[in-house]
């Protein structure tokens, strides 16, 4: 189709973006170091942490992987943690060792944990103590060859901590009992690495610079294969995008969704070291009023979020009462922005909530609203620069505008495919076109409206949930004949899980159930309601039919 868009681009966007075909990740990391030394780079409970420090512990740690744990080139490590200054640390640690990161929701289960693990490859692994105990249950299990691990509040070599002594005491009483013979602490890991010599890998632009896992639709994750040149072309297309609006070395972004999530990874860490932006990093976004309190203290000129933060957000009264004056851009992703909220957010901070849309398998970003937008239009936006999107049917045939089809993008933050799933790949692409999944439409304008989704993924607050995965668990109860999984409207999450249950033992409730799902999935997975049935619709082939259980 013919790029419409770009007649709506806002002025001083340009149409495409011009990459070095040999640059990678790495370098754009390195530049960052030397452009922006002692200017501060992250922060993370009073705790700053510059550029310069930045450059130092990650060279440090990257010397450790190298030399003390010998590992080589395209090895995967992975990091399980959430928001703090350790994570930048190992992440750039990681990729300027040329090796692979691998993020891990800390939140995850052993047996999601063992998965993972297990289906990349990975032979070390960063991990916050506090998350260690369920590691343990699986190191068994996995081949992992070194374990480093950190607190919360720790005090990192050379950096001032202002963090209150009870928090930091309150934090590691929290930490629970656990035995990894042979783990070290990363502080262990940063003297060694600082006394040994830092090699640069050679990185190449084909490079794989993570396997960032998503849900799959056989119930399992699996990873996609992002490397170091669509990083590098998303940062690109998300500078081209931004530079109208913002100035190098002055903007400040608080990060409170996870840095693990593709969305906070792309739109906050990297986009923002490269614009040599200060990043507040949140640990704990589900406390509002902290969280309120990090927005008073530092007065961002950037924010990022899903719909139910800014929900919570919108609905604190202290929130309310904050200067706005410095904010210039707010960014949604990771689910629909509800325009009930998007409208309250510019009645109250003076500045539009601009919707964007990206997958993992893109690095994310695919469309974003323009910055010069002022009211919601309940849109997706409009494709990236240097990004074709086309809407097709299942034939992969194109759709004209207003007809709804499958959303599909090309581009060069496009992933080559899948972790060892050939034949996932071969059904995940028309030609060069990647299949989102996603049902959309377009109008004259070239605006992209998400209409629904094609396949039958749950959402739930950014995250998403395949009910193959859960089905599979709740059947694994004794007291379960058969189960069916679907997503309902939340206000809060967008969606939430419900499933409907055939008992094999009347016995069972569904306090029960739920409890035994809390023990297999993370939290955002587990069931919020249950409903038991006598039977559940099948096609005539015994085909499940979900469609006809919503709304019920």
């Amino acid at each position: 189709m013919d790029k419409i868009w770009l007649d709506r681009y806002p002025k001083g966007v340009v149409a495409d973006i011009e990459t070095d075909s040999a640059r990678t990740l790495v370098e754009v990391i390195e530049d960052s170091f030397r452009e922006f030394g002692d200017s501060p780079a992250f922060s993370n409970m009073d705790c700053e942490m510059s550029y310069a420090e930045l450059d130092a512990h990650s060279r440090d740690f990257a010397a450790y992987l190298q030399n003390e744990l010998g590992f080589a080139k395209g090895d995967r490590v992975a990091i399980m943690m959430p928001n703090l200054l350790q994570y930048p640390i190992a992440l750039f640690g990681i990729l300027r060792a040329g090796m692979v990161a691998v993020n891990v929701n800390p939140l995850y289960t052993a047996r999601e944990l063992e998965h993972q693990l297990t289906d990349a490859g990975v032979r070390g692994i960063v991990i916050v103590e506090n998350f260690a105990a369920t590691l343990e249950q699986v190191v068994d299990k996995v081949a992992l060859e070194a374990i480093i691990t950190t607190r919360i509040g720790d005090r990192l070599p050379g950096l001032k901590r202002h963090l209150v002594n009870f928090v930091v005491k309150r934090v590691k009483r929290m930490v629970p009992r656990f035995n990894l013979p042979g783990a070290v602490s990363l502080n262990t890991a940063l003297k060694k690495g600082g006394q040994q010599q830092f090699k640069p890998a050679g990185v190449g632009p084909d490079d794989i610079a993570f396997l960032q896992y998503t849900g799959g639709t056989t119930g399992l994750a699996k990873g996609a294969i992002i490397l170091h040149r669509n990083m590098v072309a998303n940062i690109a297309q998300a500078q081209a995008w931004l530079d109208p609006w913002t100035e190098k070395g002055r903007e400040r972004i608080i990060t409170p969704l996870p840095l693990y999530h593709v969305f906070a990874l792309m739109a906050n860490c990297l986009v923002f070291l490269q614009q040599g932006g200060k990043n507040v990093l949140i640990t704990n976004p589900r406390d509002i009023p902290a969280l309120v309190k990090e927005f008073d203290k530092h007065k961002p000129t950037a924010f990022t979020g899903v719909n139910t933060l800014f929900n919570a957000l919108v609905n604190d009264d202290g929130f309310a009462k904050l200067d706005f004056s410095d904010l210039k851009i707010t960014l949604g992703g990771g689910a629909a922005v509800q325009r009930a909220v998007a409208e309250k957010w510019k009645r109250i901070t003076g500045v539009p909530l601009i919707e964007a849309y990206g997958l993992t398998e893109a690095s994310p970003g695919v469309c974003i609203n323009p910055l010069d937008m002022t009211d919601y239009n309940g849109s997706i936006g409009l494709p990236l620069p240097g990004t074709d999107v086309s809407i097709r049917d299942d034939e992969g045939h194109e759709l004209p505008a207003g007809e709804p089809g499958e959303l599909c993008v090309r581009g060069p933050q496009v992933m080559p495919g899948y972790w060892d799933k050939p034949e996932e790949n071969e059904e995940t692409f028309f030609g060069d076109f990647l299949r989102t999944g996603d049902v959309a439409n377009y109008d004259e304008q070239g605006f992209f409206y998400i209409v629904d989704r094609k396949k039958d993924m749950i959402l739930v607050s950014g995250f998403n949930v395949y009910p193959n995965e859960i089905e599979d668990v709740v059947a694994q109860h004794p007291k379960v004949l058969e189960a069916a999984c679907v997503g309902i409207p939340d206000d809060r999450s967008g969606e939430v899980v419900k499933v409907f249950v055939v008992k094999k033992d009347d016995s069972l409730t569904e306090n029960e159930l739920i409890d035994f799902c809390r023990k297999e999935l993370t939290g955002y997975k587990v069931p919020k309601q249950v409903a038991f049935i006598d039977e559940l619709p099948k096609s005539n082939v015994g085909k499940i039919l979900r469609k006809e259980l919503r709304g019920t």
